[in-house]
């Protein structure tokens, strides 16, 4: 199967990773984000050499590409049909690793969507998020979709989860642009807690002070965007707690939940963070992964 190409539109296509697993959620959030962007949707299917599982060890790789292409042709009539023609949608099938195929897919798009399954305790423990491993390696936002989830939780509400307040100006404008896109309110969330011993040793007047300031950094981290609207009407929610935990709860009354992530120091063996893995573990809405650098040359909201 070879890839189609769009006629309609050259804006930054968003792309979606297509597995095995289910895609009716990534599909859905992806197909919105085009048409209101006025762009293509591009679905891409990776196609292993080496089968990941006993079940499929002894398939050959003809046998692989030909199921592939089958289950790519189903998201492909799916997306089309949610599109409803208003974009184009293309298509490729290749070989490699899910994460290989949607980093070179991704390099010059608006934004990955993948769809994220929610596993057991074991299961974290030896699987990593396929959007976790794309993020690490691009600078375009990544969007992780919990299965389940469906395009008409519409709740009004984006929320950005802010830790260091000086260091926060790609999430506060990728909240800030999703917001406004969406005619949605934009929630700042920011936690602060200390090391267990000091805990409980802290003053309750201390605490509010330390609220306090904290507060005042991430309204001078909104003034300092520019947008005197968005910094008047955004919402700051100060949480005295685990930040993983605050940005999970967060989510569940949220459309869409904005975090950072790591800068990645080397190409290979980058990560996204702990808290954006817990985070992308956990969240009830779609989260989106902005880039710590600035790379506004493919991302139009």
């Amino acid at each position: 199967m070879t890839e189609q190409t769009a006629t309609a539109t050259e804006r930054p296509r968003i792309v979606v990773g297509v597995g095995p697993e289910e895609v009716e959620s990534a599909l859905a959030f992806a197909a919105e984000e085009a048409v209101r962007a006025g762009c293509g949707l591009h679905l891409v299917h990776a196609v292993s050499l080496v089968p990941p599982g006993p079940d499929t060890v002894l398939l050959p790789s003809s046998d692989l590409e030909t199921w592939g292409a089958e289950r790519l042709a189903d998201a492909v009539k799916e997306a089309d049909d949610l599109v409803e023609r208003a974009v184009p949608v293309t298509h490729e099938i290749c070989r490699g690793t899910p994460v290989g195929a949607l980093v070179e897919a991704g390099r010059s798009a608006r934004m990955v969507v993948l769809e994220h399954r929610h596993l057991s305790r074991l299961s974290r423990i030896v699987n990593r998020t396929v959007a976790g491993g794309v993020a690490a390696h691009l600078r375009v936002p990544v969007v992780a979709v919990p299965s389940g989830w469906h395009d008409r939780e519409r709740r009004g509400v984006v929320v950005a989860g802010v830790d260091v307040p000086e260091r926060s100006e790609e999430v506060l404008r990728a909240a800030l642009a999703e917001a406004h896109a969406r005619g949605a309110r934009l929630r700042v969330v920011h936690s602060w807690s200390l090391p267990g011993p000091y805990e409980e040793a802290i003053p309750p007047e201390e605490g509010h002070r330390w609220s306090e300031r904290s507060r005042a950094e991430v309204r001078a981290a909104l003034d300092a965007l520019g947008d005197l609207s968005a910094a008047m009407d955004a919402e700051v929610e100060v949480v005295r707690g685990r930040v993983a935990e605050a940005l999970v709860e967060a989510s569940a009354d949220a459309e869409l939940l904005v975090i950072g992530r790591h800068d990645p120091l080397v190409p290979i063996g980058s990560h996204v963070g702990p808290v954006a893995r817990a985070v992308l573990r956990e969240a009830s809405c779609p989260v989106l992964l902005a880039s710590p650098r600035p790379h506004r040359a493919a991302y139009h909201p």
